[in-house]
C-alpha cells in the first residue's frame, strides 16, 4: 500500500510547491515564485520515473499529475504573466487579465495531452513545464533589460506565442528515459549537455535560449519521421 502512493505523495509535492509559488506571485515577489517552479518541475519528472519504477502506475495518479500541473504549471506562470503585464510600459486596468490566456491554453493542453494516444512516448505541442519556466524567467531578464521585458507588445505576443505552442502539432521529444544508452538518448543528453551550459553561464536568463534550443532539436530530430496517426 505504502510503495502504491510514493509517486502520488510526490505529485502531490509538485501540488503544494505550486501553491506556495502562486502565493509569492500574487504578492509581486516573482523570483522566489520561479523557484518554486523549479521545485515542482523537480517533482514532476521523479513522479513518474519512481511509478515506473516500482510499477504502480494508475489512472488515480495519471488524473493528480494533470491537476497538479494545472496549478504549477497553468495557474502559477498566468500570474506570472498578469503580475508582468501590471508592470509594463501600458498603464492599463484590464490589460494584465489577458496573462490567464496562458492559464487557459494550459488547461486545454493538459486535457489534450490525456486523452491524446499519440504522446505516449513523447509531446505533441509544448509541455507546461518547460512553458512556465519560459514564463518565470521573464522576471530575471528583467533585472537587466527592464525596458525589454516590461513592453506590454512583447508580453502579449509571449502570450500569444506560448498560448499557441501549447496546442500546436509541432512534436517535441519528452526527457523521460527508459534506460541512459547514449544511442537512444542521443538527442536528450545534447539538450540536457548544451542545456546545463547556458544555465551555468547565464542562469535564469538562459531559459529562453533553452526554450528554442528544445523546439529546434525536436524539429531536427523528428525531421524525418511520421506523425503518429490520431484514433
Amino acid at each position: 500500500m505504502l510503495k502504491k502512493n510514493i509517486p502520488n505523495a510526490i505529485t502531490c509535492a509538485n501540488l503544494f510547491s505550486g501553491c506556495i509559488g502562486i502565493v509569492f506571485a500574487f504578492k509581486g515577489d516573482l523570483q522566489t515564485a520561479a523557484y518554486f517552479v523549479v521545485f515542482s518541475g523537480i517533482f514532476d519528472f521523479f513522479d513518474g520515473m519512481v511509478a515506473r519504477l516500482l510499477n504502480v502506475k494508475s489512472a488515480i495518479g495519471k488524473d493528480l499529475d494533470s491537476l497538479a500541473d494545472m496549478v504549477s504549471f497553468g495557474f502559477l506562470p498566468g500570474v506570472v504573466m498578469f503580475q508582468l503585464l501590471k508592470l509594463s510600459d501600458y498603464p492599463s486596468e484590464y490589460l494584465p487579465y489577458l496573462g490567464f490566456i496562458i492559464t487557459v491554453f494550459s488547461a486545454l493542453r493538459l486535457a489534450k495531452f490525456n486523452n491524446d494516444a499519440r504522446q505516449t512516448e513523447d509531446f505533441i505541442g509544448l509541455n507546461t513545464p518547460m512553458n512556465t519556466l519560459f514564463i518565470c524567467s521573464l522576471p530575471y531578464i528583467a533585472v537587466d533589460y527592464p525596458q525589454v521585458v516590461y513592453s506590454s507588445i512583447l508580453l502579449i505576443a509571449i502570450t500569444a506565442i506560448t498560448s499557441l505552442l501549447l496546442v500546436s502539432e509541432i512534436r517535441i521529444f519528452s526527457l523521460k528515459f527508459s534506460d541512459l544508452s547514449w544511442a537512444k538518448n542521443k538527442i536528450k543528453f545534447i539538450f540536457l549537455i548544451l542545456s546545463a551550459l547556458l544555465i551555468a553561464f547565464l542562469k535564469f536568463a538562459a531559459i529562453p535560449f533553452v526554450l528554442v534550443l528544445y523546439i529546434a532539436l525536436s524539429l531536427l530530430y523528428f525531421k524525418d519521421k511520421p506523425m503518429p496517426e490520431k484514433n
